[in-house]
């Protein structure tokens, strides 16, 4: 019997182009497929035994004879192809409308607000990346003071600050007046505080990052588990991403291996319940960057450290290695790709070599993870309990 599901998700790490792509902008995209053909040493040995290579239409991994867990992939059912939408079909809910982008910048109207209630005027206020805003804008920031406000092709209003310019508690003041603004007509997925250090041409973001959403429209698998004495532990930005909804406990991280010690720390402890870690290096530092070997190396650091977390669970745990979206680092621009996640499931519970094809919805784990744990289902979803379980 299960009585605990480790949802594990590596920020990006997209299989594969799904079939309406195109309509979202992305030709050809394949975050895992481009990285792995960029080199012909790509050591991910653990994710291979757990089946990745044998998942339908990865065929740029090599398959082996028998995987260790169960296998598959999934469609995106929601509109979008961004954090939050990923997340919550992940959760159970179903995103029909789009959030709100601002591709040409935010109108006059909020951004007069803005500077309004702050006292602060802003910056660049354009879609951007985040480290090339920093070396178009970040020494002016320095010498006046501003705040460098921007987005991107998500639904979000990121606020970039030198952490000696505008303290943290400024700047995440100034995230919750963009928060408490952007809502109705404006409304906006995420307000990111994006905090940095440094000295001009060699300015770094830091760990201190902090997001500020919306909260679901309605209850997740993760509400009802915590309404049915469940506990709910978030690793990474999980609490920002739900706005804490259906959360018990949770732990921020400072980088991808900051969360598997975090992970790992949480199952040392006695709980019955989830445990939601996202990874978020292999977006933010080397998707949305177009850095191919530096996503390539953190895929390996993450792969070898597999082992750890797989003999840290107990004979009651499950783990389902998935993503949010895709973010071809061998893409054009600096955007999310719309792509199949991967689904990898492992536990001493779950049949090996098992292939669950092609799911319809992400929202398909979230069923599932209802149906493991005896907890009310949320509308969307089908669960492949019975076909993963011994």
């Amino acid at each position: 019997m299960i009585n605990r599901v480790i949802l594990f998700v590596l920020d990006s790490v997209g299989i594969g182009a799904l079939p309406d792509s195109e309509k979202f902008g992305d030709i050809g995209v394949s975050t895992l497929g481009h990285i792995a053909k960029s080199t012909e040493n790509f050591k991910i040995p653990n994710l291979k035994k757990l089946g990745i290579g044998n998942i339908d239409g990865v065929d740029y991994i090599e398959a082996v004879a028998s995987p260790a867990g169960a296998f598959g992939r999934s469609l995106e059912a929601s509109n979008g192809k961004d954090t939050t939408t990923g997340h919550w079909e992940i959760a159970g809910l179903y995103i029909e409308q789009p959030f709100k982008t601002y591709p040409e910048g935010f109108p006059k109207h909020i951004i007069d607000e803005f500077e309004a209630k702050t006292g602060r005027k802003v910056l660049c206020n354009k879609p951007a990346s985040g480290t090339v805003i920093l070396e178009e804008l970040g020494e002016e920031h320095v010498k006046t003071g501003n705040p460098i406000v921007y987005t991107s092709a998500d639904s979000v209003f990121q606020i970039a600050a030198h952490e000696d310019v505008i303290p943290l508690d400024e700047l995440y003041h100034m995230c919750q007046i963009a928060r408490d603004m952007l809502m109705g007509e404006d409304q906006v997925a995420r307000v990111i505080a994006r905090p940095f250090i440094g000295e001009v041409g060699n300015f770094q973001r830091t760990s201190n990052r902090r997001d500020y959403s919306i909260k679901p429209f309605q209850k997740t698998v993760l509400d009802y588990a915590k309404e049915a004495g469940l506990k709910v532990k978030a690793v990474g930005k999980i609490i920002d991403i739900y706005d804490g909804e259906g959360i018990t406990d949770d732990v921020h991280t400072k980088d991808n291996m900051d969360g598997v010690d975090k992970t790992l720390d949480y199952l040392k402890e006695d709980f019955n319940g989830i445990l939601f870690t996202n990874l978020v290096d292999f977006d933010a530092k080397y998707g949305h960057r177009r850095d191919v070997s530096g996503y390539r190396q953190a895929l390996e650091d993450l792969d070898a450290r597999l082992p750890e977390l797989m003999n840290a669970m107990k004979k009651e745990d499950m783990l389902i290695i998935l993503a949010d979206h895709g973010n071809d680092p061998s893409y054009k621009g600096t955007d999310h790709t719309r792509e199949y996640i991967p689904l990898l499931i492992y536990g001493e519970e779950i049949h090996k070599g098992v292939n669950i094809g092609t799911r319809k919805t992400f929202a398909d784990v979230a069923a599932t993870v209802s149906d493991i744990l005896g907890i009310k289902a949320t509308p969307y979803g089908t669960s492949f309990k019975n076909e993963i379980l011994k």
